[in-house]
Protein backbone atom coordinates (compact mmCIF):
# COMPACT_ATOMS: atom_id res chain seq x y z
CA UNK A 1 0.00 0.00 0.00
CA UNK A 2 2.92 2.55 0.64
CA UNK A 3 3.91 2.69 -3.23
CA UNK A 4 0.30 3.56 -3.97
CA UNK A 5 0.26 5.95 -1.77
CA UNK A 6 3.01 7.65 -2.96
CA UNK A 7 1.77 7.56 -6.34
CA UNK A 8 -1.45 8.90 -5.31
CA UNK A 9 0.19 11.85 -3.23
CA UNK A 10 2.51 12.95 -6.72
CA UNK A 11 -0.92 12.43 -8.57
CA UNK A 12 -2.24 15.05 -5.97
CA UNK A 13 0.52 17.25 -6.42
CA UNK A 14 -0.03 17.06 -10.57
CA UNK A 15 -3.79 17.85 -10.42
CA UNK A 16 -3.34 20.71 -7.90
CA UNK A 17 -0.69 22.60 -10.19
CA UNK A 18 -2.99 22.69 -13.09
CA UNK A 19 -6.42 23.28 -11.16
CA UNK A 20 -7.77 25.84 -9.08
CA UNK A 21 -8.78 25.43 -5.46
CA UNK A 22 -12.43 25.80 -6.85
CA UNK A 23 -12.31 22.89 -9.23
CA UNK A 24 -10.45 20.38 -7.35
CA UNK A 25 -13.04 17.37 -6.98
CA UNK A 26 -10.98 14.90 -4.23
CA UNK A 27 -13.88 12.10 -4.90
CA UNK A 28 -12.85 12.66 -8.73
CA UNK A 29 -9.45 12.04 -8.09
CA UNK A 30 -9.98 9.06 -5.98
CA UNK A 31 -11.80 7.61 -8.41
CA UNK A 32 -9.04 7.97 -11.17
CA UNK A 33 -6.69 6.74 -8.51
CA UNK A 34 -8.53 3.47 -8.48
CA UNK A 35 -8.85 3.73 -12.37
CA UNK A 36 -5.00 3.73 -12.40
CA UNK A 37 -4.27 1.36 -10.03
CA UNK A 38 -6.56 -1.37 -11.10
CA UNK A 39 -4.14 -3.82 -11.98
CA UNK A 40 -2.82 -3.54 -8.29
CA UNK A 41 -5.56 -3.04 -6.34
CA UNK A 42 -8.52 -5.07 -8.38
CA UNK A 43 -6.32 -7.18 -11.28
CA UNK A 44 -7.51 -5.64 -13.85
CA UNK A 45 -6.17 -4.07 -16.67
CA UNK A 46 -8.78 -1.25 -16.89
CA UNK A 47 -11.95 -1.07 -15.28
CA UNK A 48 -15.08 -0.05 -17.42
CA UNK A 49 -15.92 3.94 -16.88
CA UNK A 50 -19.32 3.40 -17.46
CA UNK A 51 -22.42 1.09 -17.55
CA UNK A 52 -23.73 -0.18 -21.21
CA UNK A 53 -26.67 1.51 -22.92
CA UNK A 54 -26.78 -1.13 -25.91
CA UNK A 55 -29.56 -3.57 -25.41
CA UNK A 56 -28.99 -6.46 -28.02
CA UNK A 57 -31.32 -8.84 -30.41
CA UNK A 58 -32.46 -12.45 -29.50
CA UNK A 59 -31.16 -13.10 -32.56
CA UNK A 60 -27.75 -11.69 -31.75
CA UNK A 61 -27.70 -13.29 -28.08
CA UNK A 62 -28.74 -16.49 -29.04
CA UNK A 63 -25.86 -16.57 -31.51
CA UNK A 64 -23.55 -15.32 -29.39
CA UNK A 65 -24.44 -15.12 -25.70
CA UNK A 66 -21.03 -13.34 -24.76
CA UNK A 67 -22.98 -10.21 -26.88
CA UNK A 68 -24.71 -9.85 -23.69
CA UNK A 69 -21.52 -8.81 -21.64
CA UNK A 70 -19.47 -6.40 -21.75
CA UNK A 71 -16.03 -7.08 -19.00
CA UNK A 72 -13.55 -4.90 -17.98
CA UNK A 73 -9.84 -5.08 -19.90
CA UNK A 74 -7.59 -8.43 -19.24
CA UNK A 75 -10.34 -10.27 -18.21
CA UNK A 76 -12.14 -12.81 -20.89
CA UNK A 77 -15.16 -14.74 -20.37
CA UNK A 78 -16.50 -18.32 -21.59
CA UNK A 79 -20.18 -19.40 -21.90
CA UNK A 80 -20.21 -22.53 -19.59
CA UNK A 81 -24.18 -23.31 -20.73
CA UNK A 82 -26.61 -21.32 -22.51
CA UNK A 83 -28.82 -24.64 -23.53
CA UNK A 84 -32.89 -24.15 -24.39
CA UNK A 85 -33.34 -26.34 -21.14
CA UNK A 86 -31.49 -24.51 -18.85
CA UNK A 87 -33.85 -22.42 -16.70
CA UNK A 88 -34.65 -19.14 -17.76
CA UNK A 89 -34.09 -17.54 -14.60
CA UNK A 90 -31.18 -19.55 -13.02
CA UNK A 91 -30.28 -17.19 -10.03
CA UNK A 92 -27.87 -18.28 -6.89
CA UNK A 93 -25.52 -21.52 -7.68
CA UNK A 94 -23.04 -23.46 -5.80
CA UNK A 95 -19.81 -25.34 -7.11
CA UNK A 96 -19.69 -29.14 -6.82
CA UNK A 97 -18.21 -31.26 -5.12
CA UNK A 98 -15.61 -28.50 -3.64
CA UNK A 99 -14.38 -24.82 -4.72
CA UNK A 100 -11.24 -26.37 -5.42
CA UNK A 101 -11.90 -28.59 -8.50
CA UNK A 102 -15.63 -28.77 -9.56
CA UNK A 103 -16.75 -30.33 -11.95
CA UNK A 104 -20.41 -29.15 -11.63
CA UNK A 105 -22.85 -26.28 -10.49
CA UNK A 106 -25.76 -27.00 -8.63
CA UNK A 107 -28.14 -24.07 -9.49
CA UNK A 108 -31.81 -22.46 -8.35
CA UNK A 109 -34.45 -21.43 -10.90
CA UNK A 110 -36.30 -18.69 -9.52
CA UNK A 111 -39.51 -19.54 -11.31
CA UNK A 112 -43.05 -21.18 -10.80
CA UNK A 113 -43.54 -24.55 -9.65
CA UNK A 114 -43.99 -26.13 -13.21
CA UNK A 115 -40.64 -25.22 -13.86
CA UNK A 116 -37.48 -27.04 -12.98
CA UNK A 117 -36.79 -26.04 -9.50
CA UNK A 118 -32.93 -27.38 -8.96
CA UNK A 119 -30.98 -27.83 -11.88
CA UNK A 120 -27.11 -29.60 -12.53
CA UNK A 121 -24.84 -28.01 -14.51
CA UNK A 122 -21.67 -29.92 -16.15
CA UNK A 123 -18.88 -27.35 -16.06
CA UNK A 124 -16.92 -29.27 -19.08
CA UNK A 125 -19.88 -29.99 -21.67
CA UNK A 126 -22.27 -27.42 -20.15
CA UNK A 127 -25.17 -30.39 -19.81
CA UNK A 128 -28.23 -29.93 -17.96
CA UNK A 129 -30.28 -32.29 -15.65
CA UNK A 130 -32.59 -31.34 -13.04
CA UNK A 131 -32.87 -32.28 -9.75
CA UNK A 132 -35.87 -31.16 -7.95
CA UNK A 133 -39.16 -29.93 -9.27
CA UNK A 134 -41.99 -27.99 -7.22
CA UNK A 135 -40.06 -25.21 -5.99
CA UNK A 136 -42.02 -21.93 -6.03
CA UNK A 137 -39.00 -19.11 -7.21
CA UNK A 138 -36.29 -21.42 -5.86
CA UNK A 139 -33.26 -18.28 -5.52
CA UNK A 140 -30.10 -19.36 -2.51
CA UNK A 141 -28.08 -22.34 -3.41
CA UNK A 142 -25.11 -23.29 -0.63
CA UNK A 143 -23.09 -26.19 -0.73
CA UNK A 144 -22.61 -27.02 3.13
CA UNK A 145 -19.26 -28.46 5.06
CA UNK A 146 -20.99 -31.53 6.20
CA UNK A 147 -21.53 -32.91 1.91
CA UNK A 148 -24.83 -30.91 1.06
CA UNK A 149 -26.85 -28.74 -0.53
CA UNK A 150 -29.09 -26.26 0.70
CA UNK A 151 -31.74 -24.41 -1.43
CA UNK A 152 -34.69 -21.77 -0.61
CA UNK A 153 -37.35 -19.95 -2.01
CA UNK A 154 -38.23 -16.58 -2.19
CA UNK A 155 -41.95 -16.72 -1.87
CA UNK A 156 -42.74 -14.69 1.03
CA UNK A 157 -44.09 -16.01 4.33
CA UNK A 158 -44.51 -19.62 2.59
CA UNK A 159 -40.85 -20.04 1.41
CA UNK A 160 -39.26 -22.91 2.47
CA UNK A 161 -35.35 -24.51 2.74
CA UNK A 162 -34.53 -27.75 1.57
CA UNK A 163 -31.60 -30.13 1.83
CA UNK A 164 -30.07 -31.99 -0.72
CA UNK A 165 -27.63 -35.22 -0.42
CA UNK A 166 -25.87 -36.45 -3.65
CA UNK A 167 -26.64 -34.11 -6.19
CA UNK A 168 -24.83 -35.84 -8.49
CA UNK A 169 -27.15 -38.85 -8.19
CA UNK A 170 -30.47 -36.88 -7.56
CA UNK A 171 -32.58 -36.32 -10.01
CA UNK A 172 -36.37 -35.33 -11.18
CA UNK A 173 -37.63 -35.31 -7.56
CA UNK A 174 -40.40 -33.65 -6.71
CA UNK A 175 -41.55 -31.37 -3.85
CA UNK A 176 -45.52 -30.26 -2.71
CA UNK A 177 -45.51 -27.51 -1.58
CA UNK A 178 -49.06 -27.53 -0.33
CA UNK A 179 -48.15 -31.11 1.53
CA UNK A 180 -44.34 -30.75 2.32
CA UNK A 181 -44.33 -34.31 0.41
CA UNK A 182 -41.24 -35.17 -1.64
CA UNK A 183 -41.48 -37.85 -3.90
CA UNK A 184 -39.81 -40.05 -6.81
CA UNK A 185 -36.99 -42.56 -6.93
CA UNK A 186 -34.50 -40.69 -5.34
CA UNK A 187 -36.49 -38.39 -2.39
CA UNK A 188 -34.58 -40.06 0.41
CA UNK A 189 -31.92 -37.43 -1.08
CA UNK A 190 -34.10 -34.24 0.01
CA UNK A 191 -35.41 -33.16 3.27
CA UNK A 192 -37.73 -30.29 4.21
CA UNK A 193 -36.02 -28.45 6.89
CA UNK A 194 -38.70 -26.79 8.91
CA UNK A 195 -36.87 -25.97 11.99
CA UNK A 196 -35.22 -22.65 10.19
CA UNK A 197 -39.24 -21.75 9.98
CA UNK A 198 -40.54 -19.73 6.68
CA UNK A 199 -39.91 -16.53 4.65
CA UNK A 200 -38.59 -15.02 1.67
CA UNK A 201 -35.27 -16.53 1.20
CA UNK A 202 -32.57 -15.01 -0.85
CA UNK A 203 -29.02 -14.15 1.41
CA UNK A 204 -27.77 -17.42 3.08
CA UNK A 205 -24.49 -17.76 4.77
CA UNK A 206 -23.55 -20.83 6.69
CA UNK A 207 -20.24 -21.77 8.98
CA UNK A 208 -18.64 -24.75 9.24
CA UNK A 209 -20.37 -25.64 12.82
CA UNK A 210 -23.60 -25.73 10.98
CA UNK A 211 -24.90 -22.29 12.32
CA UNK A 212 -26.77 -20.46 9.82
CA UNK A 213 -27.74 -16.75 9.30
CA UNK A 214 -30.12 -15.65 6.51
CA UNK A 215 -32.43 -12.83 5.26
CA UNK A 216 -36.10 -12.15 4.74
CA UNK A 217 -36.07 -10.38 1.10
CA UNK A 218 -38.83 -7.84 2.36
CA UNK A 219 -39.52 -4.16 1.87
CA UNK A 220 -41.08 -1.67 4.07
CA UNK A 221 -44.79 -1.21 3.60
CA UNK A 222 -46.98 1.52 5.92
CA UNK A 223 -44.88 1.31 8.64
CA UNK A 224 -43.54 -2.50 8.87
CA UNK A 225 -40.15 -2.69 9.51
CA UNK A 226 -38.60 -4.36 6.23
CA UNK A 227 -37.09 -7.47 5.99
CA UNK A 228 -35.19 -8.60 8.86
CA UNK A 229 -31.72 -10.35 9.67
CA UNK A 230 -31.82 -14.11 11.16
CA UNK A 231 -29.42 -16.97 12.55
CA UNK A 232 -30.43 -20.79 13.22
CA UNK A 233 -28.33 -22.60 16.01
CA UNK A 234 -28.30 -26.11 15.23
CA UNK A 235 -28.96 -28.58 18.10
CA UNK A 236 -26.41 -30.98 17.06
CA UNK A 237 -23.70 -28.62 15.30
CA UNK A 238 -21.11 -30.30 12.62
CA UNK A 239 -18.35 -32.14 13.88
CA UNK A 240 -16.04 -31.43 11.22
CA UNK A 241 -15.42 -35.20 10.65
CA UNK A 242 -17.10 -36.82 7.35
CA UNK A 243 -19.69 -36.07 5.62
CA UNK A 244 -22.93 -36.83 6.98
CA UNK A 245 -24.13 -40.20 6.12
CA UNK A 246 -28.13 -39.15 6.23
CA UNK A 247 -29.90 -36.15 5.66
CA UNK A 248 -31.36 -36.62 9.38
CA UNK A 249 -27.79 -36.32 10.98
CA UNK A 250 -27.46 -32.71 9.03
CA UNK A 251 -27.19 -29.55 11.52
CA UNK A 252 -29.94 -28.32 9.76
CA UNK A 253 -32.39 -30.76 11.12
CA UNK A 254 -33.02 -29.30 14.25
CA UNK A 255 -32.09 -26.21 16.04
CA UNK A 256 -32.99 -22.55 17.57
CA UNK A 257 -34.11 -19.26 15.57
CA UNK A 258 -32.60 -15.77 16.51
CA UNK A 259 -33.64 -12.30 15.16
CA UNK A 260 -31.36 -9.16 14.64
CA UNK A 261 -32.66 -6.34 16.65
CA UNK A 262 -30.31 -3.38 17.34
CA UNK A 263 -30.41 -1.13 20.23
CA UNK A 264 -28.20 -1.76 22.61
CA UNK A 265 -28.97 1.66 25.38
CA UNK A 266 -31.52 -0.17 28.60
CA UNK A 267 -32.37 -2.41 25.58
CA UNK A 268 -34.91 0.22 24.49
CA UNK A 269 -33.38 2.05 21.30
CA UNK A 270 -34.36 -0.37 18.54
CA UNK A 271 -36.88 0.27 15.77
CA UNK A 272 -36.91 2.81 12.92
CA UNK A 273 -33.81 4.64 13.00
CA UNK A 274 -31.15 2.15 14.83
CA UNK A 275 -29.97 0.25 11.31
CA UNK A 276 -26.21 0.81 12.70
CA UNK A 277 -24.52 -0.56 15.85
CA UNK A 278 -24.80 -3.64 18.35
CA UNK A 279 -27.83 -4.87 18.77
CA UNK A 280 -29.35 -8.47 20.26
CA UNK A 281 -30.48 -11.49 18.90
CA UNK A 282 -33.72 -12.29 19.83
CA UNK A 283 -35.21 -15.63 19.93
CA UNK A 284 -38.09 -16.60 17.61
CA UNK A 285 -40.36 -19.08 20.07
CA UNK A 286 -41.81 -22.21 18.54
CA UNK A 287 -39.69 -21.44 15.35
CA UNK A 288 -40.65 -24.73 13.69
CA UNK A 289 -42.64 -24.49 10.28
CA UNK A 290 -43.06 -20.60 11.86
CA UNK A 291 -43.60 -17.88 9.86
CA UNK A 292 -40.49 -15.44 10.58
CA UNK A 293 -42.20 -12.38 8.27
CA UNK A 294 -44.69 -12.21 11.21
CA UNK A 295 -41.98 -12.61 13.88
CA UNK A 296 -40.45 -9.84 12.43
CA UNK A 297 -42.82 -7.48 13.40
CA UNK A 298 -43.88 -9.25 16.97
CA UNK A 299 -40.46 -8.86 18.45
CA UNK A 300 -39.63 -5.46 16.60
CA UNK A 301 -36.53 -7.09 14.93
CA UNK A 302 -34.26 -4.93 12.72
CA UNK A 303 -35.85 -4.25 9.02
CA UNK A 304 -34.06 -3.31 5.85
CA UNK A 305 -34.95 -2.67 2.43
CA UNK A 306 -35.54 -5.87 0.57
CA UNK A 307 -32.48 -7.72 2.37
CA UNK A 308 -30.39 -10.03 -0.95
CA UNK A 309 -27.29 -12.23 -0.94
CA UNK A 310 -24.93 -12.68 1.74
CA UNK A 311 -21.30 -13.89 1.95
CA UNK A 312 -18.86 -14.74 4.72
CA UNK A 313 -15.67 -12.77 5.00
CA UNK A 314 -13.00 -15.18 4.18
CA UNK A 315 -9.97 -13.69 6.01
CA UNK A 316 -11.93 -12.92 8.85
CA UNK A 317 -12.79 -16.19 9.40
CA UNK A 318 -9.36 -17.29 9.02
CA UNK A 319 -8.60 -15.06 11.61
CA UNK A 320 -11.12 -16.78 13.90
CA UNK A 321 -13.92 -14.04 13.72
CA UNK A 322 -17.56 -14.37 12.27
CA UNK A 323 -18.09 -11.28 9.78
CA UNK A 324 -20.94 -11.51 7.16
CA UNK A 325 -21.58 -8.66 4.38
CA UNK A 326 -24.86 -8.53 2.78
CA UNK A 327 -26.91 -6.41 0.67
CA UNK A 328 -29.92 -4.61 0.68
CA UNK A 329 -31.49 -3.48 -2.43
CA UNK A 330 -33.60 -0.37 -2.01
CA UNK A 331 -36.26 0.68 -4.55
CA UNK A 332 -34.50 3.03 -7.48
CA UNK A 333 -36.95 3.42 -9.88
CA UNK A 334 -39.91 5.22 -7.15
CA UNK A 335 -37.56 6.51 -4.26
CA UNK A 336 -34.15 6.76 -5.80
CA UNK A 337 -33.46 4.67 -2.31
CA UNK A 338 -30.40 3.22 -3.75
CA UNK A 339 -29.35 0.51 -2.11
CA UNK A 340 -26.22 -0.48 0.41
CA UNK A 341 -24.04 -3.56 1.87
CA UNK A 342 -23.74 -3.91 5.32
CA UNK A 343 -21.44 -5.91 7.57
CA UNK A 344 -22.68 -8.06 10.07
CA UNK A 345 -20.28 -9.33 13.18
CA UNK A 346 -20.70 -11.92 15.29
CA UNK A 347 -17.88 -13.14 17.96
CA UNK A 348 -15.95 -16.36 16.86
CA UNK A 349 -17.65 -19.44 15.47
CA UNK A 350 -17.59 -20.49 19.07
CA UNK A 351 -19.39 -17.64 20.36
CA UNK A 352 -21.94 -17.44 17.38
CA UNK A 353 -22.73 -21.22 18.14
CA UNK A 354 -23.07 -20.22 21.98
CA UNK A 355 -24.93 -17.10 20.86
CA UNK A 356 -22.43 -15.36 23.58
CA UNK A 357 -21.43 -12.50 21.17
CA UNK A 358 -22.44 -8.99 20.61
CA UNK A 359 -23.45 -8.97 17.19
CA UNK A 360 -22.85 -5.30 14.94
CA UNK A 361 -23.84 -3.81 11.88
CA UNK A 362 -21.97 -0.84 9.96
CA UNK A 363 -22.00 0.01 6.42
CA UNK A 364 -19.94 -1.21 3.51
CA UNK A 365 -20.81 0.30 0.45
CA UNK A 366 -23.67 3.20 0.03
CA UNK A 367 -25.88 2.89 -3.02
CA UNK A 368 -25.48 5.85 -5.45
CA UNK A 369 -27.24 6.54 -8.83
CA UNK A 370 -24.46 5.14 -10.73
CA UNK A 371 -23.97 1.98 -8.42
CA UNK A 372 -27.47 1.28 -7.00
CA UNK A 373 -29.57 -1.46 -6.03
CA UNK A 374 -26.90 -3.95 -4.79
CA UNK A 375 -28.25 -7.84 -4.78
CA UNK A 376 -25.73 -10.68 -4.85
CA UNK A 377 -22.64 -10.34 -3.26
CA UNK A 378 -19.39 -12.77 -3.24
CA UNK A 379 -15.86 -12.53 -1.73
CA UNK A 380 -13.00 -12.88 -3.26
CA UNK A 381 -10.43 -15.40 -2.10
CA UNK A 382 -6.59 -14.24 -1.95
CA UNK A 383 -7.54 -10.77 -2.98
CA UNK A 384 -10.24 -10.17 -0.18
CA UNK A 385 -12.25 -8.07 -2.26
CA UNK A 386 -15.77 -8.21 -2.67
CA UNK A 387 -17.91 -8.44 -5.49
CA UNK A 388 -21.27 -6.97 -6.02
CA UNK A 389 -24.15 -7.33 -8.46
CA UNK A 390 -26.67 -4.80 -9.48
CA UNK A 391 -30.34 -5.45 -9.76
CA UNK A 392 -31.54 -1.96 -10.87
CA UNK A 393 -34.50 -0.84 -12.78
CA UNK A 394 -32.92 -0.44 -16.28
CA UNK A 395 -35.94 0.13 -18.34
CA UNK A 396 -37.96 1.57 -15.97
CA UNK A 397 -36.02 4.54 -15.32
CA UNK A 398 -36.19 7.34 -16.95
CA UNK A 399 -34.16 11.07 -16.87
CA UNK A 400 -30.79 12.09 -18.42
CA UNK A 401 -28.65 9.24 -18.81
CA UNK A 402 -31.27 6.21 -19.05
CA UNK A 403 -31.94 3.88 -19.47
CA UNK A 404 -28.05 1.73 -18.83
CA UNK A 405 -27.74 -1.65 -18.14
CA UNK A 406 -26.64 -3.49 -14.55
CA UNK A 407 -22.93 -3.47 -13.22
CA UNK A 408 -21.23 -5.85 -11.90
CA UNK A 409 -18.49 -3.98 -9.20
CA UNK A 410 -15.52 -4.98 -7.37
CA UNK A 411 -14.99 -3.33 -4.19
CA UNK A 412 -11.84 -2.95 -2.21
CA UNK A 413 -12.27 -4.27 1.59
CA UNK A 414 -11.91 -1.44 4.12
CA UNK A 415 -8.30 -0.41 5.03
CA UNK A 416 -6.99 1.49 8.03
CA UNK A 417 -8.83 4.45 7.83
CA UNK A 418 -11.23 5.57 10.40
CA UNK A 419 -14.39 4.84 8.56
CA UNK A 420 -15.87 0.90 7.98
CA UNK A 421 -16.31 1.20 3.99
CA UNK A 422 -14.98 -0.17 1.45
CA UNK A 423 -11.81 1.95 0.29
CA UNK A 424 -13.61 2.22 -3.81
CA UNK A 425 -15.03 0.56 -6.03
CA UNK A 426 -14.51 -0.19 -9.88
CA UNK A 427 -16.65 -1.16 -12.52
CA UNK A 428 -15.63 -4.83 -13.98
CA UNK A 429 -18.64 -6.01 -16.03
CA UNK A 430 -21.75 -4.75 -17.27
CA UNK A 431 -24.66 -6.02 -19.37
CA UNK A 432 -25.94 -5.57 -22.88
CA UNK A 433 -29.40 -6.32 -22.17
CA UNK A 434 -31.48 -3.80 -20.65
CA UNK A 435 -34.32 -6.43 -19.74
CA UNK A 436 -31.53 -8.96 -17.96
CA UNK A 437 -30.16 -8.92 -14.65
CA UNK A 438 -26.37 -10.91 -14.00
CA UNK A 439 -27.05 -12.80 -10.12
CA UNK A 440 -25.53 -16.10 -8.88
CA UNK A 441 -22.11 -15.23 -8.63
CA UNK A 442 -19.51 -17.15 -6.95
CA UNK A 443 -15.53 -17.39 -6.47
CA UNK A 444 -13.50 -20.51 -6.89
CA UNK A 445 -11.20 -20.80 -3.98
CA UNK A 446 -8.22 -19.31 -5.45
CA UNK A 447 -10.43 -16.70 -6.51
CA UNK A 448 -9.34 -16.24 -10.29
CA UNK A 449 -12.57 -18.22 -11.67
CA UNK A 450 -15.68 -16.47 -11.46
CA UNK A 451 -19.35 -17.96 -12.39
CA UNK A 452 -22.46 -15.80 -12.67
CA UNK A 453 -26.12 -16.39 -14.59
CA UNK A 454 -27.67 -13.95 -16.48
CA UNK A 455 -30.81 -14.05 -15.53
CA UNK A 456 -34.31 -13.59 -17.66
CA UNK A 457 -32.43 -12.81 -20.61
CA UNK A 458 -33.53 -11.75 -23.70
CA UNK A 459 -33.21 -15.39 -25.56
CA UNK A 460 -35.62 -16.62 -22.80
CA UNK A 461 -33.70 -19.29 -21.62
CA UNK A 462 -30.68 -19.42 -18.84
CA UNK A 463 -26.95 -18.15 -20.05
CA UNK A 464 -24.16 -18.82 -16.98
CA UNK A 465 -20.74 -17.53 -17.64
CA UNK A 466 -17.18 -18.08 -15.95
CA UNK A 467 -14.59 -14.87 -15.86
CA UNK A 468 -11.19 -15.57 -15.56
CA UNK A 469 -8.49 -13.24 -16.25
CA UNK A 470 -7.11 -11.82 -12.86
CA UNK A 471 -3.71 -10.74 -12.53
Amino acid sequence: MRNIFILAAAGLVGFTTCASAESLDFGQLRDEQLRDHAEDLFGVAGPLKAASTASVSADTAEANPLAMLRLARGLHARVVSSRVGLGANIDMMALWPDDTHPTHLIACNEQGATQPGVQRIDLATGDVATLLNGTVSCDPVHRTAWGTIVVAEEAGSSGSMLEIMDPLHTDNVSYNRATGEITGDDAAHVALRRAVGHLSFEGVALLANGVMYYSDENRPSKGTPGGAYFKFIPSMPWNGAAPIATLDDSPLAAGRVYGLRLGKRSDSDYGHGTNTGSGNWIEVEDAVDADLRAATAALKLTGYYRPEDMDIDGKSLADGMVRICANNTGNESNDQSWGESICITDGSPQDALANSATPQVQYFVIGTRDFSMMDNIAYQPHRGNWMVHEDRDSVEMTGPGYPFNDSIWLCLEDGADVDTLSDGCVRVATLNDLHAESTGGLFNAKGDHYYFSIQHNITGHGTIVEVTGWK
